[in-house]
Order: structure tokens, then sequence, then C-alpha cells
């Protein structure tokens, strides 16, 4: 009899009841909003207010209370459940499965932005992380101030620091504060941090190596073009193709930007942007000129979408995915060292 009852109890706690626990967002936080919500439940949980068998607020709560988007909200229930602290139970929403909580190690992960690839990266970074490692993720959109700003705040707060300084200099001086066995430092190698771990693209090297290793795919093509716009994209492509083109006697140029007399047959192309991928696959569409025939198209940064758009894009790419496995593999200390990420010439008949 008290079996049943105890029972029936639990049914209509889960079916009405939701915990006590009052969401707290600060929307003028340094502290991303999901990683607000994931704390607001881990000190729920640590003072009282939150025990297995707790239902949690649910999506549209943690959303139409504290102004924030499904999004935001499904991300901190997500990181949740990967540690196993909630269960989602279909149709009825999330619980507090576990209240011992062990946390090890705190990441500070500071990337420049997000976009398909980054996005790659960071899935497969937290995907081989230990389960006792939290990370809480920044970008700081090219702004140096703002670059600045969210290290400070974050120095002092955090076991490990993973930055991505993109094209910013003296990036040292940002960082000095930081014991530099905390910090490593992922995509560019910047010679003034050789003090520190890093996981790096050699953006010459990838570009040199690449064309010379697949040369026999675009050697049809009289000249080759890099579409070079600058600002976020790193110049040192522009010397690994020069590089590339002066030991091969091969025609090379490269443009900030491209017009509809630039795109010539027997040209190819080496485009790190996406929206000049887009302009160059446009013009060559309205010359009804065939990439990997007429022109060769070769783009930078490798998504799923450029194995599909116009039939396929050829692509030189670090690869992402190997480059967020070995950096879990540093922050759990199985190697945290030096290394140079791997890439990838993905052929897909473009070029």
């Amino acid at each position: 009899m008290f079996l049943v009852v105890e029972y029936l109890y639990f049914c209509i706690k889960e079916k009405y009841m939701s915990a006590s626990l009052e969401i707290i967002i600060d929307h003028n936080s340094s502290v991303p909003l999901y990683r607000q919500i994931v704390n607001n439940i881990l000190h729920g949980i640590e003072n009282g207010t939150l025990k297995k068998g707790d239902k949690v607020p649910s999506l549209n709560e943690l959303c139409n209370n504290n102004n924030i988007s499904r999004d935001t909200a499904l991300m901190a229930l997500s990181d949740l459940k990967s540690k196993g602290i909630v269960m989602a139970r279909p149709g009825k929403g999330y619980f507090i499965q576990n209240t011992h909580i062990e946390v090890n190690k705190k990441v500070f992960l500071l990337f420049d932005e997000l976009n398909a690839f980054k996005e790659d990266m960071y899935n497969a970074f937290v995907g081989n992380l230990s389960s006792n490692v939290d990370v809480d993720i920044y970008f700081h959109h090219f702004n140096r101030q703002l670059f600045d700003d969210l290290i400070e705040k974050a120095a002092g707060n955090y076991t490990d620091y993973v930055i991505m300084p993109a094209f910013f200099s003296d990036v040292h001086k940002s960082i000095s504060k930081i014991d530099t066995r905390n910090v490593i430092i992922l995509d560019r190698f910047k010679k003034e941090l050789t003090s520190y771990v890093s996981i790096y693209q050699d953006f010459e090297k990838d570009v040199f190596e690449a064309l010379t290793e697949y040369s026999n795919v675009y050697n049809k093509y009289r000249e080759l073009v890099m579409i070079h716009p600058g600002g976020k994209e790193p110049q040192e492509r522009i010397k690994g193709a020069q590089k590339y083109a002066s030991r091969n006697n091969c025609s090379f140029r490269s443009l900030s930007r491209v017009e509809a007399h630039d795109v010539t047959k027997g040209v190819c192309f080496l485009i790190p942007s996406d929206r000049d991928l887009v302009k160059v696959l446009k013009i060559a569409g309205a010359k009804s000129f065939v990439p990997g025939h007429d022109i060769g198209v070769i783009s930078f940064n490798d998504t799923m979408l450029k194995e599909v758009v116009a039939g396929g894009v050829s692509t030189i790419s670090t690869d992402f995915i190997a480059m967020g496995c070995a950096l879990a593999r540093a922050i759990d200390g199985t190697e945290r060292k030096s290394k140079r990420n791997t890439w990838v010439f993905a052929d897909r008949g473009s070029a």
C-alpha cells in the first residue's frame, strides 16, 4: 500500500510541480546566458533547493521568464544533461538525476567568432572532454577592447584558459596576469607566444603543401588568383601561394575584391571568403563557365554546405574536428603540448 501511495505521489509531483527554483539572469553580465542558467541549477542542488527527482524549469519557462532564446535554454539543459545532472523524459520535461557534482576543471574558452567550422571544432572539443570539466565560451568578434576586457575579467576565475587571438598583436600583454601553464593558444601560431602551449594552423605551410601535393588537380590552368579581402583573413595564405608559384614557375596574383571581368577562362581561384566564393560562382554561372572545366574554384575552411553547393566545392581546410579533439586532450592533460594541426584537401571537382 505504501509503495502505491509513494508512486502516485511521485506521478502527481512529476506532472504538476516544478521545483521552486528562481532562475536569475543578468543580461549585462559577461557570463554567457546559458552558463548562468547552469550555474543557477547547480547552486540550487548545492543549497538543497533541488533534490533528486525534482523537475527543473521547462524550455518555455526558461525562455518566457528570462527573455532568452530557445537555443540558449536548450544549450543550458543539454550541458546539464551531458554531465548526467539532469535527464529528459519525453513529453514530461527535465528532472534532476544526480546531485553529486564534481567539477575539477573550469575552462575559459575565447573564440573570435562562431561559424559552421568553429562549431564543428567546439562540438569535437566538448564531446571529448571528461565529465568533470565545465566550459564557458565567449566571443570577441575581432574587437581588441572586448578581447582585453573578457580576459581581464576571467583572470583568476578558471583552471584553464583557451584563447583564440586572431590577428591581434602584443597578445602577451593581455594574458600576462594568467599563469603561462594554464593557457592554451588556439588556431594561430604567434612567435611572441612560444612559451605557451599552442594548437595551431600554419596558414602559409598549409597552402604551400596543399598546392604542391595536389598540383595535378589544377595545373591545367594558366594562372592562380587568390581573392584576399584582408581583414580577419590570414595574410600568410598569400605567402604560401606565392611560394608555390615561385617554385613552380606558375603565374600568380592576389586581388582584394573580384569583379565580373576578373572571372575568365583558364584561371583557378583560391577563395578564403565565403562571400567572395558566392560571388565568383554567380559570375561564372552568368557566363556559363563550369567550375572544374572553364575555371578552377578552391575554397578555404570546409563545411557541409560546400559538399553540395554548385555540385561540390573543393577546399583546403584545417581539420577542425581534429583540432577540437587535440584541445580536449590538452585540457585533460593526456597530450598538453604544442601541435600544428593537420590540413585536408577535399577534391570535389571544382578545381
